[in-house]
């Protein structure tokens, strides 16, 4: 099922979400705060966010914004402010649509088809070509120089996850999330570890590379 994370801190509107889209075929999260909505989104990622801008802890155009950080998932944005201005910070904060309160549910749901369908139509290519080596993200095989570069599978997962978000920087807690669960988040060595491992079977100079780049202190970022 179609992931959806609903992110709104009035409780019944939360409910009646919920109920709705399950009954329409969508496996639904949720949750109350903006805090809470990044922890969900980076511990399970899904394919479409529903964000509330009047959230208790943080506004929700600064949740738009850390969450474009690390992702690119679609983002619809219900919110109560019916300004221009306000839908024009959203919109520029990473916002893919707006809906104001109150809002009809079939609108709200003709709107989330659209993203979904926009999404699916800009997926990356499951295959991906550098100057060094190539993805083929269907088959899970790497290739350097035509020849097959062999793998681990913790190797692979990090580099799938580089991959499928290029020129996007990842979160070394999203990353650790991804490849070894929401446990090990704190574990940054292994990523040094593991990254030093891809580097030397993939880029031509692993002491200088060109595609597997470190973010100091933040993350990684896949640059084909």
């Amino acid at each position: 099922m179609t992931s959806v994370l609903v992110v709104d801190d009035d409780t019944y509107l939360l409910r009646a979400l919920r109920i709705t889209l399950q009954a329409h075929g969508y496996d639904v999260a949720t949750a109350a705060d903006g805090r809470s909505a990044l922890l969900a989104a980076q511990q399970h990622p899904p394919a479409l966010v529903i964000l509330d801008l009047g959230l208790p802890d943080m506004d929700g155009s600064a949740v738009l914004r850390k969450l474009r950080g690390w992702s690119s998932v679609p983002v619809l944005v219900l919110s109560a402010r019916h300004g221009s201005e306000d839908k024009v910070e959203a919109l520029d904060a990473g916002a893919d649509d707006y809906i104001t309160k109150p809002f009809g549910l079939e609108e709200l749901l003709a709107r989330l088809r659209a993203l979904l369908r926009r999404s699916a139509d800009t997926e990356q290519p499951v295959v991906v070509t550098t100057e060094a080596f190539t993805v083929d993200l269907g088959k899970r095989r790497v290739l350097r120089d035509g020849q097959d570069v062999r793998l681990t599978p913790t190797e692979w997962k990090m580099l799938e996850v580089l991959v499928r978000s290029p020129e996007k920087l990842v979160t070394q807690q999203q990353l650790l999330s991804e490849v070894w669960g929401p446990a090990y988040a704190k574990e940054t060595n292994y990523l040094r570890v593991y990254m030093a491992q891809l580097r030397r079977k993939l880029e031509p100079d692993a002491a200088t590379p060109r595609h597997l780049i470190t973010e100091a202190g933040i993350g990684y970022r896949f640059v084909p």
